[in-house]
């Protein structure tokens, strides 16, 4: 693991107003304990950002998510103060910027992304699901910007 990973995740749960408060308080026993566990789980997401075919970051005016199949952990900060989402990215998990996305109609009425890697055959049926590959197809055509782009590239 690398060091700066662990920097930043030790970091972002020391500074949680919950752990700030224990500390204050004088528990930090129990501070120092709860920052380990939410270190703990967040490379355990890292982990499977990096595992799952499927997972991936949304960033969009409602805030960011990481996707990761049956979990999803999610911010009402954009991705740049998200350093979890961040750290998934920088790993290669596939970024969809939605931001830029004016036709928001469009975009609700999108299929989601398939929590477990199957895709539903007739994917425009009401609870339908799609691969990620085709939902950044179509996300796409709807201006978003994509980022560690899981697409084959086409050769000229």
């Amino acid at each position: 693991m690398q060091t700066g990973v662990l920097r930043v995740l030790r970091t972002t749960a020391a500074s949680w107003w919950r752990h700030k408060e224990l500390r204050r308080s004088g528990r930090t026993g129990q501070a120092q304990r709860r920052e380990r566990e939410t270190v703990l789980r967040d490379l355990g997401y890292l982990k499977q950002a990096a595992s799952l075919s499927n997972a991936h970051v949304i960033c969009g005016e409602g805030g960011t998510f990481l996707h990761l199949g049956w979990t999803t952990v999610s911010s009402f900060a954009p991705i740049e103060r998200f350093p979890l989402a961040t750290l998934a990215v920088a790993g290669g998990t596939p970024f969809i910027d939605i931001r830029s996305v004016t036709d928001v109609i469009a975009f609700a009425n999108l299929p989601r992304v398939a929590r477990d890697g199957s895709v539903d055959p007739e994917p425009w049926s009401p609870g339908r699901s799609v691969s990620l590959t085709t939902y950044i197809d179509t996300v796409e055509g709807l201006g978003a910007r994509i980022i560690n782009d899981p697409r084959p590239r086409q050769s000229i």
